[in-house]
């Protein structure tokens, strides 16, 4: 099995998948770092090295592929169709099924499956359908690895600050308990469900994501449209904290705990300073230079989005401290900076 790094290597030019440049993120020469992570601390040695992703299709799989893919490694993809060609493995994750031959000589399993969350109101099918995209499916992974004879060295599964529940005001890290509700629930269900990868050996490591500022897919996906058209406005009375991360930096954070032999367990990937949902419509106003005028209302939201509503009035003020000591280094800390990102 190939032990090469995943980290980064396209060249010293300081840019992201974005092809821009980041706020910070520099090496110890002055170098700009792209892979968040300290020079040669806990890493293996260079070469090419095969990556198995599941959720390949969406906004951070999509990216995350993209990144490794620019920098020569091998990326397997998992879909539910025929496979189309030995870059495709076969699997089921509603039913928990997964072609496990397809996963050899894999140097890594990345899972960031699951139905989008705010893709439709919450319905008992769907909160199922939900449910089940993560559970059942990472469950056939984590099987399937553990089973493995000659397993990936590391298994990172998918997992989101939702995790936290609401937190108001106060700040949390990976240290703090799972919340009370529908999502910390599913987020403990979510990361239980990698436990036959972890004690088969394996190391296992969750990315609890935040809120991931692109252009197209996501929340802000559909921020952006509004916002540009002068249509945006603080959502209930913008209180409530977000914790954002550009997806720049979550994929450098994902490359980055992929490197690193030392790491494991949960990993908040969110920036390093959480603002409020007023603070995001302003910084939209501002690097968009429009107007934002027009406030949604919470009985509104509760009325339109259901249950959902709770997740967007909700405030969840999540710090990455893991990530920070490891020595990873965000590009794009500030929101005004996340958002120019995406443009």
């Amino acid at each position: 099995m190939d032990d090469g790094r995943l980290h980064d290597r396209r060249g010293d030019d300081g840019r992201g998948d974005d092809g821009r440049r980041g706020e910070g993120h520099h090496g110890p020469h002055g170098e700009e770092r792209r892979d968040g992570g300290r020079h040669g601390e806990g890493r293996r040695g260079g070469g090419r090295s095969r990556v198995a992703v599941a959720g390949a299709s969406g906004l951070v799989g999509g990216a995350l592929a993209r990144s490794l893919t620019a920098d020569g490694h091998e990326v397997v993809r998992l879909v539910r169709h025929e496979p189309r060609g030995a870059d495709e493995v076969r699997w089921d994750p509603e039913n928990g099924r997964v072609d496990a031959a397809g996963l050899a000589g894999c140097d890594a399993v990345v899972n960031l499956a699951g139905a989008g969350v705010g893709d439709h109101r919450w319905t008992d099918a769907y909160k199922t359908r939900i449910r089940s995209s993560r559970v059942h499916g990472t469950t056939a992974l984590a099987e399937a690895v553990a089973a493995m004879e000659r397993p990936p060295r590391v298994f990172v599964n998918g997992s989101a600050v939702g995790f936290y529940g609401e937190t108001g005001d106060r700040a949390v890290d990976e240290s703090a308990p799972a919340g009370e509700g529908f999502l910390p629930g599913l987020c403990v269900e979510w990361e239980e469900a990698a436990a036959p990868a972890r004690k088969a050996g394996v190391r296992t490591v969750f990315v609890r994501t935040g809120l991931v500022v692109a252009r197209r897919g996501g929340a802000w996906g559909r921020l952006f449209p509004l916002f540009r058209a002068g249509l945006g406005g603080r959502l209930g009375d913008g209180s409530q904290y977000w914790s954002f991360v550009a997806l720049h930096d979550e994929v450098a954070a994902i490359r980055h705990l992929l490197d690193r032999d030392d790491l494991s367990g949960p990993f908040n990937l969110t920036a390093p300073r959480p603002v409020t949902n007023r603070e995001v419509t302003v910084a939209m106003g501002r690097v968009l230079h429009r107007p934002t005028p027009f406030p949604v209302p919470a009985p509104v939201l509760r009325a339109v989005l259901g249950e959902m509503a709770g997740d967007v009035l909700g405030s969840a003020r999540v710090l990455p401290a893991r990530l920070l000591e490891s020595g990873f280094r965000f590009a794009f800390p500030e929101i005004d900076g996340a958002i120019r990102a995406a443009l």
